[in-house]
């Protein structure tokens, strides 16, 4: 019997991204489905978060399309939600404030809170570890926990997708770990996760595939171990394959089953 897949929940089209007439990237061919974490790498300044930013409407594309789910539009703001990189502090809401404000997209039109939905939120901080924080205003946290504290917020919005834009980068190496096992977690209730990171071991340990981005466009997307190679990565970031290797000690067994070949195929680009 033909297995039958699950429709994308998230998918992208010969699209062309950027500012104005300014393009970043272009023939961006992507797709997610639930259940699923999709990473992107890339150097500083190859348009992953345009990507993003083009993906969740506040940009508009140059070229191509987004497809999101069969979703109707109302719905988007409720399925899909949105981890941008730390934010500093404006006005001094609390933690726990920030969280509930991940619940607006569930409620009706003026609707406040419920004890439910504050519950609700207390527990995506206890989650993170950071339940401590709940009455602290969010203008005194530092960087890493106003970090966790946006991750709190998309959680308590309990999305269908969500769109994570470098979510362990302010963070200290125990929050790394929460937040790496959070997403795992996500991944095992059937959340797609879309991800970005500038380290390539957090995206080999939870990504299920990994999108390479360079300057320009889309380098190789497929299963995380076979394009997230040495050699791929050199070529990536224009260092040398040794750097690589000695820099992500830990890694090399995650390269075990990538033959050359398919490091060579992942250079020439595997896309889903």
């Amino acid at each position: 019997m033909t297995e039958v897949q699950a429709p994308p929940v998230l998918q992208t089209l010969a699209l062309a991204t950027g500012h104005g007439r300014r393009r970043v990237s272009q023939g961006l061919d992507l797709a997610i489905t639930a259940g699923e974490v999709l990473c992107l790498l890339g150097p500083n300044g190859c348009g992953k978060t345009t990507l993003f930013r083009t993906v969740l409407g506040l940009l508009a594309p140059l070229a191509g399309e987004v497809r999101v789910h069969s979703w109707p539009r109302a719905e988007f703001a409720r399925r899909v939600g949105y981890v941008p990189q730390a934010q500093a502090g404006v006005f001094g809401f609390e933690a726990l404030d920030m969280v509930l404000m991940g619940r607006a997209a569930r409620l009706p039109a003026l609707a406040r809170p419920s004890s439910a939905d504050r519950a609700l939120a207390l527990g995506c901080l206890e989650q993170l570890g950071i339940a401590h924080l709940a009455l602290r205003p969010y203008t005194e946290l530092s960087g890493g926990e106003r970090q966790l504290v946006l991750i709190a917020r998309a959680l308590a919005q309990e999305p269908a997708l969500l769109v994570m834009d470098e979510p362990t980068a302010s963070l200290d190496f125990g929050n790394q770990i929460r937040v790496l096992d959070q997403i795992a977690a996500l991944r095992a209730r059937g959340m797609a996760v879309l991800l970005s990171t500038h380290q390539p071991e957090h995206a080999l340990q939870v990504a299920d595939r990994i999108a390479l981005l360079g300057r320009g466009g889309l380098q190789a997307c497929g299963a995380a171990a076979q394009v997230a190679t040495p050699a791929a990565l050199a070529a990536l970031y224009g260092v040398s394959e040794a750097a690589v290797a000695a820099r992500l000690p830990a890694i090399p067994k995650v390269w075990a089953g990538a033959t050359s070949s398919t490091a060579a195929a992942s250079r020439a680009g595997l896309h889903p």
